[in-house]
């Protein structure tokens, strides 16, 4: 919590953890030095001490209004109201005081009396700030029992949806659950931008990042197990879902409730999340922190001299380097030339430390204080030949990480598994299986040595996020895979596979950035860090014609109906994937279309969570724009294809689908067209064109559907449909840049892709007029 309390403790621990707290004492602290410096002055005019007085009555009149809020809330939260009562009453008391203190006219000729003032102006300052900062923390319990009992909702729903055993159970449960889930993902994303930590901010990324990967896959791990019940390895896949979302929300409990600087450890022990992952930063020591605190020591012996008791702290820091170094060395995927290398700078370092001893224990027996020229030569060659040997790590780190994405054997595998399970080649899923695993157990070691490397907290924890994730993630996609392989006829098992092999790619991908992000770093480059793909605040232009960005400050409601919205268009947009995917020839134009609308789509579901290439609400509506052009060259494409089409009962369905696509385009070209000046007409405009694109990507996908029943109904030669025009190259959105060692990666399985353009925005493919350039600043 905000600090550790207990009811009728008027000596609450004043810890300040969140942003919001630390921002609203900042005018009370600027206030209360005016008032203090004020006193230190003997002499003040007539003018000075009425405007004096006026500060006096306004911060009691302020203090006066706080406190009747604190009461207020006391009087709603019985488990906070008698400390809020408490510090209540002190803040009124400090208020009170400094008023009355205001008025006192100074005593020039009396020092010992201004000397008084002075001090009992400071007194009643200190009180005020204090009651002030502990009636803030009490109001911030509240908060935090807000997300805990969102966290506990979502347990209990997620219990819900484990004990149901029917799809119609199954159906309800899951809706709930998915609700509770919104509203826990807003909480804790609120928290997670106030906390004042970067390590807490960065457990409470890992945690949310997890629970956003295993909705999905929870979804299909239980509809796969709902489908085939006498499966094992379909529920040991679901069982391995639950396991990942209770750790994650463990986590989330943990960082709101113990996050302070005294946080339990179970039995004197250091805190371990289970497999979480998210370990925290005592747990094991890295390279990065033990050369740090090696090299720090040897800049102290320039102070300190080399003495007994330095040099015993010296030696237990050089094991302490020994023992991280020889995590590069046993690692199995070093290579034997690197190897060789870190074996032999490490005896290089212990040379030179042994000799840098050996000079300062000679100037100890001569009693010297300061280090001669010898003795400093010695310390900047160790220094030199610790940063040398760091520097071979990072090398060898980066070695293991370039030669990983360059084989790209994530790609191969995964569709290597993804074939034998839909041929039901059972022996083949088990020799693949063996392969998988091996891979998987070099990538968990890449992100070890990385986070080794790392020397900030939350890249330190991006790397054990990335490996946990990893490491519970791989025996899932297997047991998904031997399900298929078991039931390869199976749709639903077929959609279970391929929703962890995204999984899997996605976090492929973040660890591509993590590797990038760790290296800058040590290389010195790039001052701000950003680990993960953790989603940033929405940001918005008010209209098209003022571009200047703003943050759209959305109320709890507004911002679960976007969030509801936006996910109900990420499933329609898998959905309309799915189908294109059934057809046969895959470049054929009414799948192009179809493809090309559902990545438009995509990228303005990532806009709801402040994620992807739209940075503005006017890339937004620009997008939609695109999106609603798009729709009626689908119009015509289908129009042509429906001709082929003899008459019956599904060309009937096809014709009725078709007519709704341009009036769906017309209602959201409507929206766009009209103008918003302030917040709230933002919010709404965004709202409703988010609204008419899940309407219109509805459509599009019954379209593709019974376009593809009637192609192969009637064996229609649809290849011969018009093609989009080759002025331009069709591709897909990425959430997350591949960077230049994953060359060998392909867009195209994946369902992601970049757009190429320096704009951000996704254009139809026989667009050739520019777009003007947007402001993504903000």
């Amino acid at each position: 919590m905000a600090g550790s309390q207990s009811r009728g403790d008027a000596k609450i621990t004043l810890e300040i953890r969140t942003k919001s707290v630390e921002q609203t004492l900042v005018p009370l602290v600027t206030q209360i030095t005016t008032l203090v410096n004020h006193k230190e002055r003997t002499r003040l005019t007539e003018k000075q001490q009425r405007a004096l007085e006026r500060v006096g009555v306004a911060v009691n009149s302020a203090v006066d209004r706080f406190v009747s809020v604190g009461q207020s809330l006391a009087e709603e939260n019985v488990d906070i109201k008698a400390d809020m009562c408490l510090a209540c009453h002190d803040a009124r008391m400090a208020g009170a005081a400094i008023q009355r203190l205001t008025c006192l006219r100074p005593h020039p000729d009396d020092s010992a009396a201004s000397v008084a003032d002075k001090t009992s102006m400071v007194r009643a300052a200190r009180q005020l700030l204090s009651a002030i900062t502990k009636v803030l923390l009490l109001a911030d319990r509240i908060v935090v029992k807000q997300l805990l009992s969102s966290k506990d909702k979502v347990m209990q729903s997620l219990a819900q949806v484990e004990q149901v055993n029917n799809f119609t159970d199954f159906v309800s449960a899951f809706s709930q659950f998915g609700k509770d889930m919104v509203e826990l993902a807003h909480l804790s994303g609120d928290r997670q931008n106030d906390l004042k930590s970067d390590k807490h901010r960065a457990q409470m990324g890992s945690a949310r990042a997890v629970l956003e990967k295993s909705t999905m896959m929870l979804l299909l791990s239980c509809k796969t197990c709902l489908r085939h019940p006498d499966c094992s390895s379909a529920r040991h896949t679901r069982q391995g879902v639950f396991s990942m979302i209770r750790q994650s929300l463990e986590l989330i409990q943990h960082v709101v409730v113990q996050g302070g600087p005294d946080e339990v450890r179970p039995e004197g022990g250091p805190v371990v999340n289970g497999d979480s992952g998210i370990g925290l930063s005592w747990t094991h020591p890295t390279a990065s922190k033990a050369f740090c605190d090696f090299e720090d020591q040897i800049d102290m012996t320039r102070v300190t001299m080399i003495g007994p008791a330095v040099e015993e702290r010296l030696l237990n820091c050089f094991e302490s380097v020994k023992e991280t170094v020889e995590e590069f060395t046993d690692s199995y995927y070093t290579s034997h030339e690197a190897r060789e290398k870190i074996v032999q700078l490490s005896e290089n370092l212990r040379d030179d430390l042994q000799n840098m001893l050996l000079l300062g224990q000679n100037l100890n027996c001569r009693d010297a204080r300061t280090p001669t020229q010898d003795l400093e030569t010695a310390i900047i060659k160790t220094l030199e030949s610790s940063k040398i040997l760091r520097k071979q790590l990072l090398q060898t780190a980066m070695s293991q990480a370039s030669d990983l994405f360059r084989q790209n054997d994530d790609e191969g595998l995964l569709k290597s598994l993804r074939m034998a399970g839909m041929a039901g080649e059972l022996d083949r899923v088990e020799e693949l299986t063996v392969k998988f695993s091996e891979h998987q157990e070099q990538l968990e070691e890449v992100c070890k040595l990385f986070r080794h490397m790392a020397s900030t907290e939350p890249l330190i924890i991006a790397a054990e996020h990335n490996e946990s994730f990893l490491h519970n993630l791989g025996p899932l996609i297997l047991f998904a895979a031997h399900t298929l392989a078991q039931h390869a006829d199976s749709k639903i098992a077929r959609e279970n596979l391929e929703v962890f092999s995204d999984a899997w790619e996605s976090q492929i991908n973040d660890l591509s950035v993590l590797v990038k992000e760790v290296n800058d770093v040590c290389q010195g480059r790039g001052d701000k860090l950003v680990y993960l793909s953790l989603p940033r605040p929405g940001k918005h232009g008010t209209t098209s014609r003022s571009l200047r960005p703003a943050k759209l400050d959305a109320g709890a409601s507004e911002q679960a109906k976007i969030a509801k919205l936006g996910l109900e268009m990420k499933l329609i947009t898998s959905e309309t994937e799915a189908e294109a995917d059934k057809w046969e020839e895959p470049d054929n134009a009414v799948v192009k279309r179809a493809k090309n609308m559902s990545s438009m789509a995509f990228s303005m579901y990532l806009f709801t969570r402040g994620e992807g290439p739209l940075r503005t609400t006017h890339d937004l509506f620009v997008q939609a724009q695109f999106f609603a052009q798009e729709g009626n060259k689908l119009y015509s494409t289908i129009q042509h294809f429906a001709q082929k089409v003899p008459p019956c009962s599904q060309r009937e369905e096809l014709l009725m689908y078709l007519e709704r696509i341009p009036v769906c385009c017309h209602q959201l070209l409507t929206t766009l067209k009209s103008a918003t000046f302030g917040k709230t007409a933002t919010f709404n405009k965004v709202d409703s064109a988010i609204q008419e694109t899940k309407n219109l990507m509805n459509v599009v996908a019954k379209v593709v559907t019974t376009c593809f029943v009637c192609a192969t109904k009637y064996n229609i030669d649809y290849r011969s449909s018009p093609t989009p025009s080759s002025s331009g190259q069709i591709c897909r959105w990425t959430s997350c840049p591949r960077y230049e060692f994953r060359t060998g990666s392909s867009d195209a399985d994946s369902g992601l892709g970049n757009s190429g353009q320096g704009d951000g925005l996704y254009r139809s493919s026989s667009l050739t007029k520019p777009l003007p350039q947007l402001d993504k600043t903000g």
